[in-house]
């Protein structure tokens, strides 16, 4: 069975994401797209996730993590834009032992990449869960201890230039991103009161 992502547990008041431009019912939960963002809980950025397709639940790679059978939701209209989730950053301190742990539960890399991140060397491992890429970010040549942690997440919208004009001083200038004919903004999420690093990208380009 397919690895996805049911549900990203996120620490922040329902109120700030309110306030940030998303949809949220009355149970604290935000529907972006086929997943989940469980608001609340205490303390700061993603605390854990659910995950469909897995046989057991379980830490991986030290992230909480809990086995789901749920279908996935009905979207939400969000005033900011986004229409869902296009990809999640996690921190490892171990690019292999991270690898080795989401293969243990049967995901494989499908593409991956060198970079610098403060002119040190990074790599970036991707992997596809259903609808979230799973950008997996560390030093290619480290292996510390301690676990991993979910650290960012970006968002598709429909139109990046409304949402960047939506957010003001509050997100950087759209520049293009990586992904090529893509666009992207970064929010200043300390401004908003959100805890979680969060980027806006502009839809994929679809292919002929």
């Amino acid at each position: 069975m397919t690895v996805t992502v049911d549900e990203l547990q996120i620490a922040d008041p329902a109120d700030v994401w309110q306030a940030a431009g998303f949809t949220v019912d009355p149970d604290d939960v935000c529907r972006i797209g086929d997943v989940r963002v469980r608001l609340g809980g205490g303390g700061t950025g993603i605390l854990g996730w659910s995950l469909r397709g897995l046989q057991v639940d379980g830490a991986i790679d030290g992230i909480p993590t809990v086995r789901s059978d749920a279908l996935a939701p009905e979207p939400a209209t969000h005033a900011n834009g986004v229409t869902g989730v296009d990809h999640v950053v996690l921190l490892s301190p171990s690019l292999a032992r991270t690898v080795d742990s989401l293969g243990a539960v049967g995901l494989q890399p499908r593409r991956e990449r060198d970079a610098e991140l403060g002119g040190q060397p990074m790599r970036q491992v991707f992997f596809r869960l259903g609808s979230v890429i799973l950008e997996v970010v560390g030093a290619p040549d480290v292996a510390n201890e301690g676990p991993s942690s979910l650290w960012g997440i970006t968002y598709v919208v429909a139109d990046i230039d409304a949402t960047a004009a939506l957010f003001g001083d509050r997100a950087l200038p759209v520049k293009d991103a990586v992904q090529p004919g893509r666009r992207i903004t970064t929010l200043r999420h300390r401004d908003l009161g959100m805890s979680v690093r969060t980027a806006m990208i502009s839809p994929p380009i679809l292919s002929r």
